[in-house]
């Protein structure tokens, strides 16, 4: 084997994100009607729970790519977006005159605990994990999150038991892509960078970051986006997760 351990990221890469968000999305709202029933100061501005969801969406998407171009740290981003979508709630439900704080933690609790419980796996991922311990390979979770809400979803999922140890970002101290992620991972696993590789959907922390420590790295292309000729550069790139079987 040409590797020893590989880093797999969590969301989009094990687990499917967009329906886990949505599902605890919809959780935290009814959390938040439960605590300040719809009073819409314009009839014309109800929205379907998937048009919140949207809503939603487009904020905290804003926020996290900020936040892998160092914008913000990924515990900075779990405070602002509960807080900036109810603000947007609040406006068209309640004129903006409802208790902006209480909503907010309420939605921000709503939401983790539901996330806790999200566990929708992309197409061929538990076999694909099987088959890559059955090789030898020993496999590390390497995520932006918090760790117990990850470990959590890995276990309800049924894939925990496959991961030797889990690298997320509120244990380690430091967000994909900062190199001391990178580093500290590969501290704590005991494996030099050429002995590992990085699989995940993310370009910007999950490859860039894995390479800017020294680590190969293999980009899961799940939604066939465009790779720039600077970002290929001898990248190898999957748009499923068997395929990494034949690849490794």
């Amino acid at each position: 084997m040409r590797y020893k351990a590989i880093f797999i990221d969590i969301d989009d890469t094990i687990l499917d994100y967009i329906p886990c968000c949505r599902e605890a999305f919809m959780h935290a709202l009814e959390a938040l009607r439960n605590e300040a029933p719809e009073v819409s100061v314009d009839a014309a501005a109800r929205l379907t729970d998937e048009e919140w969801f949207q809503v939603f969406f487009s904020i905290s998407g804003r926020l996290f790519s900020e936040a892998k171009h160092g914008l913000h740290t990924i515990a900075e981003v779990m405070e602002m977006y509960p807080r900036e979508f109810v603000g947007r709630w609040n406006e068209l439900t309640h004129g903006g005159e409802g208790d902006l704080t209480a909503q907010a933690d309420t939605f921000k609790h709503a939401f983790r605990a539901a996330w806790g419980q999200t566990h929708v796996l992309v197409p061929g991922a538990r076999e694909t994990l099987e088959a890559l311990r059955a090789k030898g390979y020993r496999l590390f979770a390497a995520s932006n999150s918090f760790g117990h809400l990850q470990r959590s979803r890995l276990e309800q999922a049924g894939v925990l038991y496959l991961f030797e140890d889990t690298y997320i970002s509120m244990d380690i101290g430091y967000d994909k892509p900062d190199m001391r992620f990178y580093t500290e991972a590969l501290r704590r696993c005991g494996v030099p960078p050429q002995d590992v590789v990085m699989v995940g959907d993310s370009m910007t922390t999950d490859i860039i970051g894995a390479r800017a420590a020294g680590i190969d790295a293999v980009y899961f292309n799940k939604r066939g986006e465009e790779i720039s000729e600077s970002e290929r550069n001898g990248l190898r790139v999957i748009s499923s997760l068997p395929e990494l079987l034949a690849l490794l």
